[in-house]
């Protein structure tokens, strides 16, 4: 099975461990875990099938089942609490805290990837470069982002991009967009994402006085709907976005845009009769 290092999920650590060991010794059972785990053998079954977590008080005897060193037992913590976070910035915190902990080698792309939602400008330079012709001049790459960012900024985010493949420099030296990222574990990602869309929103509040409004559209209206009716309305933004992205005429691009449909309640939903 993979290194502690290597899981971002305490539970499928716990069940290739017990599959494993399984496999070797047919007497191996939950009730044999349990009790050296000092855990309730019924409730480590549903530990492993996802449906409870670990208590506080069981990381310290799992740990000490499984011998840990002191930096795999502060990962195993991190890693059950990380797995327990149910708001962005408690995710946020225990990825970054899982990411100091893992070994360079055992650092997968994920952690690339997370750097990508970092910043607002590395999707900005993703989708520059599908239009702009760049090789190697940060500086004036850097000077065509609106708002513009530094040439250093600018040379950090081509080696980010590089390295997590969503661009590749061609034989004439030219930078060009190449395969998105597939990704993988879903918690971090949501909670990088969610960091992303506030730095856009930002962006857009910021255009209000960057740019004229012949150069933009932010257009605002509040209107009164039912809850329920929220799904539909998903779908038609759906809809909407898809149009975007294969809006089909002749004009060549020469801009980029970051378009922000933005759905949220302004008022808290009436109970029945009111």
């Amino acid at each position: 099975m993979k290194q502690l290092f290597e899981y971002f999920d305490y539970q499928e650590f716990l069940r290739d461990f017990y599959e494993e060991k399984k496999r070797d010794n047919q007497y191996i059972s939950y009730r044999y875990l349990g009790n050296h785990m000092h855990i309730d053998p019924g409730f480590l079954l549903k530990v492993l099938q996802g449906r409870h977590h670990l208590a506080e008080r069981s990381i310290g005897p799992v740990c000490a089942f499984f011998k840990f060193s002191e930096r795999e037992s502060r990962y195993f913590e991190i890693l059950v609490r990380y797995n327990k976070a149910k708001t962005a910035s408690d995710i946020k915190l225990y990825f970054e805290k899982l990411m100091t902990l893992r070994e360079s080698r055992a650092r997968p792309v994920e952690e690339s990837q997370y750097a990508f939602y970092q910043k607002w400008y590395h999707s900005a330079i993703h989708a520059l470069l599908s239009i702009y012709e760049f090789n190697g001049e940060y500086k004036k790459l850097a000077s065509l982002l609106s708002p513009p960012i530094t040439a250093k900024q600018a040379q950090e985010s081509i080696r980010l991009l590089t390295r997590i493949g969503m661009i590749k420099r061609g034989e004439d030296g030219i930078y060009r967009p190449a395969e998105a990222f597939v990704t993988s574990g879903e918690k971090w990602r949501s909670a990088a994402i969610r960091n992303f869309q506030k730095l856009t929103i930002d962006l857009s509040a910021r255009a209000l006085d960057l740019h004229a409004k012949e150069l933009r559209d932010i257009s605002t209206v509040t209107v009164a709907l039912a809850a329920k009716d929220l799904p539909e309305i998903r779908e038609r933004i759906r809809q909407f976005r898809q149009s975007i992205l294969t809006l089909d005429n002749d004009n060549e691009a020469d801009t980029v845009y970051q378009v922000n449909i933005q759905v949220i309640p302004v008022t808290h939903t009436l109970g029945g009769g009111q």
